[in-house]
């Protein structure tokens, strides 16, 4: 950990001038971002001539640079959200605009007991270290060896160092969980639903699940199964979508970029052992559950819903 990094804190960021061995970002005057690692003695080369990182090194970040050739660029550490983006990766991330989400609306405070099945490439692991804080446990659990060990390289890069509250192990799920009263459970895995009654199990009383999946098909299997267990809440599921906006003079409109679709979000809360949620009182649609519901008002799920197993 930097020696300007404040003492035990372990956010990750960094503070006083640029040193050698820490990651920076070069964005020029269109917008074209590059991060480079500082090495003392290297250069940096790009269409618009180089610039030398020993002209980097020692000073305080936001500043522009003038490459040999004329390009212009600022010079920045880079953000938890501009890292995740472009950082080393073997599998698909969750994008900042999703793990605000998840750390906000699965309510990730410090101190609190994270298990995260499905590490991938780190993305998301650096959001929950953050918020749970040295004081905290992220378990997180994945099944493949290249896909830890890239998450490996991530995280610590990132925190310059091994986070203190972070334990990784590299297995299934619901083979390999030991914790115990488990704050929160995040799921980003190809079939959330298979782990629910493991879930169950570790989360203490009050303790929420959070999923992260990418298909209606996906959701729809994961939010069933949560709502035929039993032992939680109503799940709730959601999506987010970000437009940026374009604003110069008069000129002000939607930009022609835009996050759409990048995952559903479904979020719910353990019962205490033997207690049930009241049943929910929506009425389906007719056929929804494959039975035609055009008698008196249902005042739960179908039975067959909690006794038919979902298909793989």
């Amino acid at each position: 950990m930097s020696p300007d990094t404040p003492e035990n804190s372990w956010s990750g960021v960094r503070r006083g001038p640029l040193q050698p061995g820490e990651w920076i970002r070069l964005t020029d005057t269109k917008g074209r971002r590059h991060n480079i690692q500082l090495v003392e003695g290297k250069q940096f080369f790009t269409n618009r001539g180089s610039i030398d990182h020993d002209d980097l090194i020692g000073r305080p970040e936001g500043f522009s640079v003038t490459s040999t050739a004329g390009g212009e660029y600022l010079v920045f550490r880079p953000l938890l959200n501009e890292f995740v983006v472009s950082m080393p990766r073997q599998a698909a991330v969750v994008y900042p605009k999703d793990a605000a989400q998840i750390v906000a609306m699965a309510d990730v405070f410090p101190g609190a007991r994270v298990v995260e099945a499905g590490v991938g490439s780190g993305a998301l692991t650096c959001s929950l270290l953050r918020a749970v804080g040295p004081g905290g446990l992220v378990s997180s659990y994945e099944r493949r060896q290249e896909f830890a060990d890239q998450s490996v390289q991530n995280v610590d890069q990132f925190f310059d160092g091994r986070h203190p509250a972070w334990k990784l192990t590299v297995g299934d799920l619901v083979e390999s969980l030991d914790d115990e009263d488990v704050d929160r459970v995040i799921l980003d895995m190809l079939a959330p639903w298979e782990c629910v009654d493991r879930v169950a199990e570790a989360l203490t009383p009050g303790g929420l699940v959070c999923a992260y999946v990418a298909t209606t098909t996906q959701l729809g299997k994961t939010v069933e199964t949560l709502r035929a267990h039993g032992g939680f809440t109503e799940p709730q599921p959601w999506e987010s979508l970000v437009r940026d906006w374009h604003v110069e003079g008069l000129s002000i409109r939607p930009g022609h970029k835009m996050i759409g679709h990048t995952g559903f979000l479904v979020t719910a809360r353990r019962m205490a052992p033997g207690e049930t949620a009241p049943a929910k009182k929506r009425r389906p649609a007719p056929g929804a559950y494959g039975v035609d519901y055009d008698g008196p008002r249902p005042t739960g799920l179908p039975p067959q819903v909690a006794e038919e197993p979902f298909d793989a």
